[in-house]
């Protein structure tokens, strides 16, 4: 993993896109407030949040949210160019490995993932962070 200081500002925009979605979190349980940002190849950004559940097993992470945001609303064939993750509770919050699976569907082993982790931001490569993803090659 590397750390950067200074982001490009398409990544800055991407990580504040992030930090707005996580205040409108549900999380009266955790009160642990993530918000995710997408940015497709098209050039479009899709957000979500957490959302969580007294069932914990059905709450839903911020970076799902928006991967089923984007899907919804631009079609199964969006490719995610790079994604953001903040949380206003600061505390490093890297995709769990549920979304890193998820977003291994549509995301390029390239695209960067940033996220604040203290007192400095992490940008990693995807494939960095689920290098052995599970792929099943339908015919």
């Amino acid at each position: 993993m590397s750390d950067t200081v200074v982001l490009a500002p398409e990544l800055e925009n991407l990580l504040a896109a992030a930090r707005q979605a996580a205040m409108h979190s549900y999380s009266p349980y955790s009160g642990f407030q993530v918000g995710s940002a997408l940015k497709l190849e098209g050039g479009e950004t899709v957000t979500g949040t957490n959302v969580e559940n007294i069932s914990f097993g059905l709450t839903i992470c911020a970076e799902r949210a928006a991967l089923v945001r984007a899907v919804s609303e631009f079609g199964p064939a969006i490719r995610v160019a790079a994604i953001a993750v903040a949380n206003l509770n600061d505390a490093a919050s890297p995709p769990c490995g549920a979304c890193r699976q998820m977003l291994a569907e549509f995301t390029a082993p390239a695209a960067p993932v940033v996220f604040p982790a203290g007192d400095v931001t992490r940008v990693v490569p995807f494939c960095e962070l689920l290098p052995l993803a599970f792929d099943v090659k339908l015919k």
